[in-house]
């Protein structure tokens, strides 16, 4: 799978995030190389990043980022094609903006490590209904050929499961194609059995052909969720480590949180 650096203009684009979204609590998962966290922490937005990179690996994440833009760029150009260039332009914008994402996520993640929680779908290390607004791009859908349907159940269900109100997954389709992902109705109706709608929207942004989906569930009525992971106990790495650093509780903030530690910080 590859490590991608959106910037935080193309995460507002692709899950259509109004000011208002943004004024709430937000996770990124898996946030990948993106400079999203970045980019919102400094219009003051009270955003988290997940990914299991984030782990010992997380110095290196941003070179491998800018690595895998300079290869994609010679195939972008060379197939420009067989992509909507409505939103980047060019191809040498598209480089552009992806290589200044990577170097702003590089810089944020050595500033803010608390902000990049080591973790992976679908066992998330956080309490139920934690973030307000959760988005999640190019991996549950896009990777359907790789991921089983199972996991993309036991997936959306974690999703939901920290989320007060939405979550929003975007693109819908293969990477591979231009076609939906097969079960996407199925899962739909598994989740609507467990009081959790959905919709989807088309975002005025596409990159990838027939990519212009969002979809999104509405978590704030839902009712008991089956179990992915034991929470009852857990405690939110990020929001934890600020309070124990406001009480002053440096010892305390290397006691162990109940969760995934979070290497770095």
């Amino acid at each position: 799978m590859l490590v991608s650096a959106r910037s935080f203009d193309e995460y507002r684009a692709m899950f259509a995030l109004s000011d208002d979204d943004l004024g709430q609590r937000v996770l990124d998962c898996p946030g990948g190389a993106a400079s999203f966290v970045a980019e919102a922490g400094a219009r003051g937005v009270d955003a988290v990043g997940v990914d299991p990179l984030y782990g010992p690996e997380r110095d290196v994440l941003g070179a491998l980022a800018l690595r895998e833009i300079e290869h994609k760029h010679a195939y972008v150009a060379d197939n420009a094609e067989g992509f909507v260039w409505d939103w980047f332009g060019t191809p040498e914008r598209y480089t552009r903006l992806r290589a200044e994402s990577a170097r702003a996520f590089t810089a944020d993640i050595a500033a803010r490590p608390d902000r990049y929680v080591a973790g992976a779908l679908p066992h998330l290390p956080f309490p139920d209904r934690s973030f307000d607004l959760v988005l999640s791009s190019h991996l549950l859908f896009s990777y359907g050929a790789q991921l089983s349907e199972d996991f993309h159940l036991s997936a959306l269900i974690e999703l939901v499961r920290v989320a007060r109100r939405e979550v929003r997954l975007f693109p819908v389709v293969l990477h591979t194609s231009d076609h939906r992902y097969p079960a996407l109705d199925q899962l739909r109706a598994a989740l609507d059995a467990l009081g959790v709608p959905s919709r989807l929207d088309r975002v005025d942004y596409a990159f990838q052909l027939g990519g212009d989906e969002v979809l999104v569930l509405d978590a704030a009525a839902r009712g008991p969720l089956p179990a992915t992971r034991p929470g009852a106990d857990a405690r939110d790495p990020v929001r934890w480590r600020h309070l124990g650093a406001a009480a002053g509780g440096v010892g305390g903030a290397a006691s162990g949180t109940g969760a995934a530690p979070v290497p770095g910080a």
